[in-house]
């Protein structure tokens, strides 16, 4: 599951990143919910950050862009889809 912004290029480079390991995944694009600033604060208490992209793995955070897309390249992203 990740939580995005059409608009965000860290969202775009984690989307791509799940796409290059064959993850089948969800997005939740909050820039035009009226909820989007409680999304948002929710997300920090459970990853200490508000910023997206948040991605999750089997219900854990991972991480945003630049973790995903460093896991892809390390292998460690496959991995934890994986188990």
């Amino acid at each position: 599951m990740m939580f995005s912004k059409n608009s965000c290029p860290f969202c775009t480079k984690a989307k791509e990143a799940l796409k290059s390991v064959g993850a089948s995944f969800e997005v939740m694009e909050i820039e035009n919910r009226s909820d989007m600033a409680a999304i948002q604060d929710y997300l920090k208490t459970l990853t200490g950050a508000r910023s997206v992209p948040r991605v999750f793995i089997n219900g854990k955070f991972y991480g945003g862009g630049d973790e995903t897309s460093a896991g892809a390249k390390n292998g460690d992203l496959a991995k934890k889809i994986a188990q």
